[in-house]
C-alpha cells in the first residue's frame, strides 16, 4: 500500500492554530491534541492558523504514527494528532469496594453515549515506530 490514499469525502475547515501535514485535524479546525478525542479527518498537507483548508474524513488516508502497532488496529490520536493504538476492547473494571451484599448485585447498566476514546481508523499497514507514515480506513 505505502504512501496512497483514497479520499472518498473531503471536507473544508479553517485551521485553529497550525496544521501539520498528515495529522488528525478535531472538530474545531485544530490539529488534535486530547489523546482519544474526536476528529473530523486527516489533513492531507499541513495548514497555517486561519487558512481553510481540507480533512480527508471518509477512505483511506496516510496519517504519521506515535508508536507501535499491527495491521488491522484500532486507532486513536495521541496528544500529537499522530495515529496510535487505541488501549483495546471496552470492559468493566473492578470497583475499589467490593460488594458483599446479594442485593446489591444488579444488573449492570451502562449509561451515556461516548466512549473514553474515539476510534477514527484501522490500521491498513503495521507500524514499527513513532514517525512513520502509514495507510488507514478512516472509520465514522
Amino acid at each position: 500500500m505505502g504512501q496512497q490514499s483514497i479520499p472518498t469525502l473531503s471536507l473544508t475547515y479553517r485551521a485553529s492554530g497550525a496544521v501539520s501535514q498528515r495529522r488528525a485535524v478535531g472538530l474545531n479546525g485544530a490539529q488534535a491534541s486530547v489523546a482519544g478525542q474526536k476528529v473530523l479527518g486527516v489533513a492531507p498537507r499541513p495548514a497555517a492558523d486561519g487558512e481553510h483548508s481540507d480533512a480527508t474524513v471518509a477512505g483511506t488516508a496516510v496519517i504519521e504514527t506515535g508508536g507501535a502497532f499491527a495491521i488491522g488496529a484500532s486507532l486513536v490520536v495521541d496528544t500529537q494528532g499522530r495515529a496510535v493504538a487505541s488501549t483495546g476492547k471496552l470492559a468493566i473494571a473492578a470497583g475499589a469496594t467490593p460488594v458483599t451484599s446479594t442485593a446489591a448485585n444488579g444488573n449492570t447498566v451502562l449509561t451515556g453515549g461516548e466512549l473514553p476514546e474515539f476510534v477514527f481508523a484501522d490500521a491498513l499497514e503495521p507500524s514499527s515506530a513513532a514517525g512513520a507514515f502509514v495507510e488507514v480506513l478512516l472509520r465514522r
